[in-house]
């Protein structure tokens, strides 16, 4: 569990700002934004259940709760959520992926279409920067539509161009997976999913087009590729449905039924397979 809590004046200046993440990690939890007064708390736990490593670590949660909190801030003091974050950015090379991506996708952002929505994450980790971009479309029954993913990457100096791209793909539908529906059920104890065919993870029909913007910094030595790209998926997501509805999830999976038995079961916001 992380809470959030922030502070900002009516100029639209983050004033405060805290984070306290309960049992996960502390990777990614000190955040790339300019901001005077913080808090940032990581508080261990004894888990009753087996824990291990994830892709990113702690970061992937870290960076859903900080992305997440960023835009419901942006909304609640009426600045564009992604001017808010540029604004609070001295790192060139974060503010640098976030153009990338809004370049790509400014058209969906100002559409205006109803049910439309489009959200904007990123962070930094692993010596990396890292921006994403979903738009989707939410129907009058709630069903959600992904319509395009657009992910910005920077990790320095490109040795494969190709092999950097797979990296940022795979990370992405791994993300995916995370954010829509992925999660173990119990009752009684026991785990009811503990097959292939019972934990949903993603297929093909869950994954929209993905376009990924590298960004070839050969001033600078090479990150690595393999685990930064996860982390600004969830909360793009989650950033987009709000726009889109007006509803915030803030917490993972956010569609956590997905389609079973081809029957739609969340009540809120409900996946459509493509």
């Amino acid at each position: 569990m992380i809470d959030a809590r922030s502070g900002a004046s009516q100029d639209g200046a983050i004033t405060a700002w805290e984070l306290r993440n309960t049992n996960s990690g502390m990777f990614g939890l000190i955040g790339p934004y300019e901001i005077p007064n913080q808090r940032l708390d990581f508080q261990p736990a004894d888990s009753p259940l087996s824990q291990g490593s994830y892709r990113a670590l702690a970061a992937t949660a870290n960076h859903f709760a900080r992305e997440s909190h960023m835009d419901e801030l942006a909304y609640a003091i009426g600045v564009d959520p992604l001017e808010l974050r540029l604004r609070h950015l001295r790192d060139e090379r974060l503010a640098a992926v976030f153009q990338a991506v809004a370049q790509r996708i400014d058209g969906a952002r100002r559409s205006g279409e109803p049910g439309l929505g489009v959200g904007v994450a990123g962070g930094v980790e692993k010596g990396a920067r890292i921006a994403t971009a979903v738009a989707v479309r939410v129907a009058a029954d709630r069903r959600l539509e992904i319509l395009r993913i657009v992910t910005a990457f920077e990790c320095g100096a490109i040795v494969n161009p190709d092999g950097l791209a797979n990296q940022v793909e795979g990370a992405t539908v791994m993300g995916l997976g995370a954010a829509l529906f992925e999660a173990i059920h119990f009752e009684a104890g026991t785990i009811t999913n503990a097959s292939m065919t019972g934990y949903r993870v993603p297929r093909i029909g869950d994954v929209p087009p993905i376009e990924v913007v590298l960004l070839d910094r050969r001033d600078l030595p090479s990150a690595g590729g393999g685990e930064t790209p996860i982390i600004a998926i969830a909360p793009a997501l989650a950033n987009a449905i709000f726009a889109a509805t007006g509803i915030r999830l803030r917490s993972l999976p956010l569609v956590p039924d997905g389609i079973v038995g081809g029957q739609q079961t969340d009540p809120r916001i409900r996946m459509m397979g493509r």
